[in-house]
């Protein structure tokens, strides 16, 4: 689809995404799908309303421009989750350009996201958590590669790090104290308590690893010295579920899931796991008590005399 936009909002749109990158602090992955979201959206537009596309034509929009522009996605196979965020997006550049331009963007605003079912996060249990990082290490070819993978696997779920996090570290923080200072989502900085057994880990490899360690260099390398892509730890974890048979759900990102529920089970407050997690907001950690909520509801039911009760027919006595 072709976009033919007017100077000033094209303009406005790379103002608006520099805003995002720097002073929200969006990371470089939310900044490309906002731009992503947005473009297509004008791109609709562009078609939709003829002619070049400009800001005096965005002040004009209706509701049902809208819709048809959600429509059009729906068309092309877009899940109700990816028109939510394309249209939160959308949403936000709008807000941002209309205090700038001075027009009145409610139509655009009040559009209602279509509904979706939050997905559960599916954590490990604790047992097949220490037997996947474990198996981990039986994937590498390498003694200093495994130590390498166990080391990040280990972070992921003795510290609750998402991938790019513990790929963050550098050279300064390969000796582990008994805190690690992280900067998360939106720059935010928050201090996780490191395990014994992840300090271990990332000394063993530090011992291992056959590139130099600058304080200023990424502390996980790849096999030629360069940064370790992601895509390796995602890699050698699906090897090592499908060794020990466990579901397509279990990848890296699970394993900080496994960190969360685990922490939550052992009677953990929610308020110190959101810190933990880094999450903004506490309904994202509350996911996690749904998790725990179904398990204690599959308890409850397997145990509680009077929910067997409530499974079997009652058997009337004879008078």
């Amino acid at each position: 689809m072709s976009l033919a936009l007017s100077p000033a909002l094209r303009d406005a749109l790379s103002r608006w995404l520099d805003h995002q990158s720097a002073l929200a602090g969006g990371a470089p992955n939310t900044v490309t799908a906002y731009r992503s979201d947005v473009t297509g959206w004008l791109a609709f537009l562009g078609q939709h309303l003829g002619d070049s596309f400009g800001v005096a034509q965005l002040a004009t929009l209706g509701i049902t421009d809208m819709r048809a522009w959600m429509a059009h996605e729906r068309g092309r196979g877009v899940s109700s989750r990816s028109m939510a965020r394309a249209l939160s997006a959308v949403k936000s550049f709008t807000r941002w350009l209309a205090e700038r331009e001075g027009f009145d963007p409610t139509a655009i605003l009040s559009t209602r996201a279509p509904k979706f079912t939050r997905k559960l996060p599916r954590p490990l249990s604790q047992e097949a958590a220490r037997d996947l990082i474990s198996t981990v290490e039986l994937q590498a070819s390498a003694p200093w590669i495994a130590a390498r993978d166990v080391a990040v696997v280990t972070l992921l779920y003795g510290c609750g790090l998402r991938i790019s996090e513990a790929l963050s570290l550098s050279g300064a923080q390969a000796e582990l104290g008994e805190s690690l200072r992280i900067t998360g989502k939106g720059g935010k900085e928050r201090l996780v308590p490191v395990l014994p057994a992840a300090a271990r880990a990332v000394a063993a490899y530090v011992r291992l690893c056959p590139h130099p360690l600058s304080p200023d260099a990424p502390l996980f390398r790849g096999v030629r010295g360069g940064a370790l892509n992601p895509r390796s730890i995602a890699k050698v974890t699906e090897a090592a579920r499908l060794q020990l048979g466990l579901p397509s759900t279990v990848t890296p990102h699970a394993m900080r899931h496994s960190f969360a529920t685990h922490l939550l089970n052992a009677g953990g407050d929610l308020r110190a796991i959101q810190e933990l997690l880094g999450h903004a907001s506490l309904s994202t950690t509350q996911a996690y008590t749904a998790v725990d909520t179904a398990r204690l509801l599959d308890v409850y039911a397997a145990a509680h005399p009077r929910a067997q009760s409530r499974a079997q027919p009652r058997v009337q006595p004879r008078r």
